[in-house]
């Protein structure tokens, strides 16, 4: 973790509830992915163990370059122990992770893994782009496909354009059928009284 201090008060509170996301189980599955994946040795259990490993951008790098099937996304993977050069490597497995199919929505940000304030988001990216792989089905995934679930995939009809005329003509259920309905008989208590 970076140089700081413990924190108090608000920001202790919004740190444990941002913690408390992190799921054991998760990392479990993830390091055996990555590791059958890329070759990578396993790290040490538990959080720090995780973020230690993955901190360097090296077995990130590894990781999206064993997915994709043609040029290798992260050109120059090498180990450094200079921080904007572990950062860089964070952000080039970033752009790719993007470029392969990863939402916006699902990315982490660089600092959430090198400083560890968010290491919750890094298991959601790395379960997003564990899901997009098993969703291809290009032949790179090396895991058990049950280990993330697989995306929904479009599922275009064509209909002809008697079909269509045909189905103008019925009514949903939803739009409701007033056949054979009336207020005949119908009463809600006693009329009412004017005086």
């Amino acid at each position: 973790m970076a140089n700081k201090g413990p924190s108090y008060g608000l920001s202790r509170q919004v740190q444990d509830k941002i913690d408390s996301k992190y799921d054991q189980e998760l990392e479990l599955v993830l390091v055996e992915w990555i590791s059958r994946q890329c070759g990578a040795d396993k790290p040490e259990p538990g959080k720090i163990g995780f973020q230690t490993w993955l901190k360097d951008g090296c077995v990130l790098g590894e990781l999206i370059n064993s997915l994709s099937a043609g040029d290798k996304p992260v050109k120059k993977i090498q180990s450094s122990t200079m921080a904007f050069k572990q950062m860089e490597q964070i952000s080039q497995f970033l752009s790719a992770a993007e470029k392969y199919g990863v939402t916006k929505t699902d990315m982490f940000q660089t600092v959430d893994l090198w400083e560890g304030k968010d290491l919750a988001a890094v298991q959601r990216t790395l379960s997003a782009l564990g899901s997009l792989a098993v969703t291809k089905e290009e032949g790179t995934y090396k895991g058990d496909p049950s280990w993330f679930f697989k995306k929904a995939q479009e599922n275009k009809r064509d209909f002809s354009d008697d079909q269509l005329k045909a189905g103008k003509n019925v009514i949903g259920l939803q739009m409701g059928s007033n056949k054979g309905a009336s207020q005949e008989g119908m009463s809600y208590g006693r009329p009412r009284q004017i005086l």
